[in-house]
């Protein structure tokens, strides 16, 4: 998780990945849309595998804590 990381002063708040200005949401809605992880490797060159395992692991602890 210390891949993903939330500064007030970017985009917003949001979170984003290593400090870059790419948001958690940016990766999820890519790969919701059927793009491939390999193609957002390409599309976003300063993104390791490992970013974008870090984006599903943060999105699925943030399912995980939703209090009904």
């Amino acid at each position: 998780m210390s891949r993903i990381t939330i500064d007030s002063g970017k985009r917003g708040g949001k979170a984003c990945i290593r400090g870059l200005r790419i948001t958690v949401f940016d990766v999820l809605s890519q790969l919701s849309a059927g793009v491939t992880q390999q193609e957002i490797l390409e599309d976003f060159p300063e993104l390791e595998v490992e970013d974008i395992l870090a984006v599903l692991s943060y999105a699925a602890d943030r399912e995980y804590r939703v209090d009904f």
